[in-house]
């Protein structure tokens, strides 16, 4: 198979999978932000998790929360705990790898705070004992999830399930989940006058 070829292979199946999520669970998506933005503006902040490109995401995610997705605004409190190398190298090494986000969360997590968990098979070992804890803290939780969402799902209050096997496919689609999110959480939350435009 040729390169363009391959090219419009995936393309067409990134849109169907985008089409055919959106078409059925838009409403998860929003569902999602008010219960993110509903933390937020009662004091919580937001820690996300995730493995390998599920991690990127959830930096990136925080970024964009921290940051700013499309308007000038206060910063929101995210915190990704995919970054801090030594800690994560630390509970792997010295406790389970399967700890490393449970561990941080025992840690930083406080009532009112909200969880997001990225996983593209809802089956990683870290991600399940992660949402184990917030469950155990009380804390709100929300999954990006892929496949039929795995154990994760069931230990989620909120699973947003992206029904593909392909784990590419997935992470475009919750890349694309994240970013509607973090606008709908700027919408929710950010108080703007009726001339404002994005910068």
């Amino acid at each position: 198979m040729s390169f363009a070829d391959r090219c419009r292979r995936d393309v067409q199946a990134h849109l169907e999978a985008v089409r055919e999520f959106f078409d059925n669970h838009a409403a998860d998506v929003q569902r999602s932000a008010e219960l993110l933005a509903r933390a937020l503006a009662n004091g919580g902040k937001i820690l996300l998790f995730g493995n390998g490109g599920s991690a990127a995401d959830a930096q990136h995610l925080s970024a964009e929360l921290v940051n700013r997705m499309t308007w000038d605004r206060r910063a929101l409190a995210a915190l990704a705990l995919t970054t801090d190398s030594s800690i994560l190298t630390s509970v792997a090494n010295d406790t389970a790898y399967d700890q490393i986000f449970a561990r941080q969360l025992e840690a930083l997590a406080r009532p009112g705070d909200a969880v997001v968990a990225i996983s593209t098979s809802g089956n990683s070992p870290s991600i399940l004992e992660g949402l184990r804890r917030a469950r155990v803290m009380g804390l709100r939780t929300v999954g990006l999830l892929g496949n039929d969402g795995g154990g994760a799902a069931g230990l989620c209050e909120h699973p947003v399930i992206v029904k593909r096997a392909e784990t590419a496919r997935i992470q475009e689609v919750h890349i694309l989940i994240g970013h509607l999110i973090c606008e709908e959480v700027e919408s929710l939350l950010v108080a703007r006058s009726p001339g404002d435009k994005p910068s």
